[in-house]
């Protein structure tokens, strides 16, 4: 897409849009993250419980510090947020959105994907999660990975936008059924779990790549495109991690063709009113 067939509200002169997101996760009593600091999994069957504390960092800790960053950066971000998490901490759903973000959902359990689920399993886990997190407009399943029902559901349930999309750098419409839904590209690029967790980059490499990809931006063509800024609340809602993430948002601005923006924003562009 050029410059000149973007949809109105795309700022002129700024090709690059960098949404921000926060994931804010959460297991049901019987799971934990299959991946954690430690490193060296448990025997198959063995509840992994220093895995479980440290993801509750998340919601306990993390999602507060960042609250404070963006108030601090004047900076708004949509949250991804697993109904567990907000069946169990109303008062921070109410906090994120007191304090003008946007609360999207994350599935029910992070160990729940709806590729495993038949339709009557996942019709289920999603008329929970619209339930507890107030009616979400947007959507992202854990691990990215939707199920061939996923985006009709969404669009037949009154979402605007559905993000475990990989195949485009700028948001399109599909129409599942009756009613549109905008897939909303999600890059990986500038995301602390993989660049963190998975590969074990030092902290810095978050900034640092989102540094090299901005300030070459023109020198890729400066095509339009968007570039998401990812943290997990229990993973960069640490102080190393938040460190980073100012950073990071700080060299955002420093660039005219980029903007700061998010899911919800840039949804309303391509699917408005």
């Amino acid at each position: 897409m050029s410059a000149a067939s973007l949809p109105k509200g795309w700022p002129a002169d700024r090709s690059l849009a960098v949404a921000v997101n926060v994931m804010l996760e959460g297991w049901s009593d019987d799971a934990a993250p299959g991946i954690g600091p430690m490193g060296n999994p448990l025997k198959p069957g063995v509840l992994d419980l220093q895995a479980r504390s440290w993801a509750e960092y998340g919601p306990k800790t993390g999602a507060w510090r960042l609250l404070d960053i963006f108030a601090a950066e004047e900076v708004r971000a949509v949250w991804y947020v697993s109904g567990i998490v907000g069946e169990r901490y109303p008062e921070l759903l109410g906090a994120i959105a007191a304090a003008g973000h946007t609360i999207a959902a994350h599935g029910w359990s992070q160990h729940i994907i709806p590729a495993y689920q038949t339709a009557e399993e996942e019709a289920a886990d999603l008329k929970r999660c619209v339930a507890v997190l107030g009616a979400p407009q947007g959507w992202l399943s854990p691990r990215c990975t939707p199920s061939a029902n996923t985006t009709a559901m969404l669009a037949d349930s009154g979402f605007r936008w559905h993000a475990d999309i990989f195949d485009s750098d700028l948001p399109y419409i599909v129409k599942p059924h009756v009613m549109p839904i905008v897939a909303m590209p999600f890059t990986m690029e500038v995301n602390d779990m993989p660049l963190y967790v998975r590969y074990g980059s030092e902290p810095a490499a978050f900034s640092a790549i989102f540094a090299r990809i901005v300030a070459n931006w023109p020198r890729l063509g400066n095509r339009p495109g968007c570039l998401d800024i990812t943290v997990h609340a229990h993973v960069f809602g640490r102080p190393y991690g938040l460190v980073e993430l100012a950073e990071t948002i700080a060299i955002a601005r420093r660039h005219d063709w980029a903007h700061l923006t998010d899911h919800s924003r840039l949804a309303e562009l391509w699917l408005p009113g």
